[in-house]
């Protein structure tokens, strides 16, 4: 006889809560400000926020342009005197062409407030962009970006020089870059194309994805998932802790390519050269190459010379085919 009684009151509790959250949210406080900087020459800028995303383009070669949109989750009403305290001193601090956004060295001021950041630079622009929680989109700049979160996705084009990137959590894109690319995500995807020179990718879980234009040394790393490499010019040090491997381009320095479980896929020259010692615990080897045995050939496990011999090429899978073409 009680049941009744209980679910009567049920709505009553559940009705309660819902207004109290719906009370605490809207003490949220939020709040807005823009600055233009003039700058002549290139930029060096480091762009910081605990908790917000970052959004960095090109524009005015005279000019830098900062937006900031605050929020505050504060149910109390010091969020909102805090948000209006940063609308009228936005964390922005400029010397000649050094600038830095975002720097707080209040701790109660930042306390609860998330700032997210649009920034319109000049071409002639080195960045450093960090995020707590939150994805960037960083495009245009001609000098050399490293741009880092703890979580968020990280989406990079066109950029003139060197590159690196790390997400805690989080795809990495990068498009077009004219140096070297060092990317890092402990969990996500990695896409890389018009990469001009080096480059290191390293992902906990997540499929990785290369397109190299200049040469450079190629590392590629991933814990669970595929690899797929284009274009490779120089040394290749390729392994996955579990996916297949595809691997294509010139042979100028060493490679050694290795999955635990999946399979392997080398487009090499018809006319390349090198040493070839390939293995797999669980599957067949195919070689399109003609190929001067040194001591052993057979299903499994293939030693010797191609075209001459040259660099090493090594290649082992735990489990699954290899081809090379």
């Amino acid at each position: 006889m009680r049941l009744p009684g209980f679910a009567h009151r049920l709505p009553v509790v559940i009705g309660v809560a819902v207004l109290a959250t719906c009370t605490l949210s809207a003490f949220a406080a939020e709040g807005n400000f823009e600055r233009t900087l003039h700058v002549s020459g290139t930029v060096d800028l480091q762009i910081d926020t605990g908790s917000g995303s970052i959004h960095v383009r090109t524009g005015d070669s005279s000019e830098v342009r900062v937006t900031g949109h605050i929020r505050s989750n504060d149910w109390m009403d010091s969020g909102a005197e805090r948000v209006k305290k940063l609308e009228s001193n936005p964390p922005i601090q400029q010397s000649g062409n050094d600038i830095r956004i975002g720097h707080i060295d209040d701790p109660d001021l930042r306390r609860n407030i998330s700032i997210s950041y649009e920034v319109v630079v000049p071409a002639s622009t080195q960045l450093r962009a960090n995020t707590g929680s939150g994805s960037q989109e960083i495009s245009g700049i001609s000098g050399s970006l490293e741009a880092n979160t703890g979580s968020g996705s990280l989406k990079i084009s066109s950029i003139g020089s060197s590159v690196r990137a790390h997400s805690g959590s989080g795809s990495i894109d990068v498009d077009r870059a004219g140096g070297s690319v060092v990317v890092r995500t402990g969990s996500g995807s990695i896409h890389a194309t018009g990469v001009a020179g080096g480059f290191d990718g390293e992902t906990g879980s997540g499929h990785l994805t290369l397109e190299q234009t200049s040469p450079g040394s190629v590392r590629a790393e991933t814990g669970s998932g595929g690899l797929d490499l284009h274009n490779v010019h120089g040394s290749l040090q390729a392994q996955a802790g579990s996916g297949n491997i595809h691997a294509e381009g010139e042979a100028s320095g060493g490679w050694m390519v290795h999955t635990g479980s999946g399979s392997v896929e080398l487009r090499l020259p018809q006319n390349a050269s090198f040493d070839l010692d390939a293995h797999t615990g669980s599957g067949s080897i195919n070689l399109n190459h003609p190929v001067t045995v040194e001591g052993s050939i057979g299903k499994k496990d293939v030693h010797g010379k191609v075209g001459g011999g040259g660099v090493p090429v090594n290649v082992q899978t735990g489990s699954g085919n290899i081809e090379i073409q």
